[in-house]
């Protein structure tokens, strides 16, 4: 039995979206907010035409993939919280798994059009906020079992988590991958509570500072 047309219909045109935001989502990540839409049509194995009418202009892709981006990791936040046995093994699972993410920050790093949209359109505002809330009770729980160090908070995190994603120029994807790979590695032993912590300068930065 074939599906009837309209049902059809509506499958081809959400494959159509969702290879034309894989695409966008890989060459933005490589290349910047601002490649030609045309090289994204083409790279999403559709035409021109088929793109504009899913996405009528270069903010509204944009924006679509940054919500796209953000959903993926606050499911990944969730499901961490839901899975794991501890807030520090959660926060843990979802530094490592986050690498969705750097697509969001580099956007917002390098494209100030990007930045705009990232900052004001309510539905990305929407789960920014609530991932930082999952962040937040990831690292409050993990300090209260004694394996997160006292003196950072969910802001010192995500901006360092934030810092080590940015894109690293000259390099190949593996490197980069490997490279990335390593620094989370880094961070999370500079994060870890253990004897003797050197005591941080300044004091502990919120989810509330990186509106500031």
């Amino acid at each position: 039995m074939t599906a009837d047309p309209e049902t059809r219909l509506r499958a081809d045109a959400r494959r159509n979206r969702d290879q034309i935001l894989a695409a966008a989502r890989a060459i933005f990540a490589a290349q910047g907010a601002e490649v030609p839409m045309e090289e994204i049509a083409r790279s999403a194995g559709v035409g021109v035409g088929t793109l504009y009418r899913r996405f009528p202009d270069r903010d509204a892709l944009i924006r679509a993939v940054a919500v796209d981006n953000f959903d993926r990791v606050l499911r990944d936040a969730k499901a961490a919280r839901d899975q794991e046995s501890s807030d520090w093994d959660a926060l843990i699972r979802l530094l490592h798994q986050s690498m969705e993410l750097q697509l969001s920050i580099q956007l917002a790093m390098v494209s100030p059009r990007a930045l705009v949209i990232l900052k004001s359109d309510p539905a990305i505002k929407a789960l920014r906020d609530e991932l930082v809330l999952v962040m937040d009770a990831f690292v409050r729980g993990a300090q209260a079992e004694g394996r997160l160090r006292t003196d950072v908070a969910t802001g010192d995190v995500a901006i360092l988590f934030a810092t080590l994603l940015r894109q690293m120029p000259g390099k190949g994807e593996e490197v980069a991958r490997m490279a990335t790979r390593r620094c989370i590695g880094i961070m999370i032993d500079g994060l870890r509570a253990v004897g003797g912590n050197e005591p941080l300068p300044g004091r502990p930065l919120t989810g509330a500072d990186l509106d500031a």
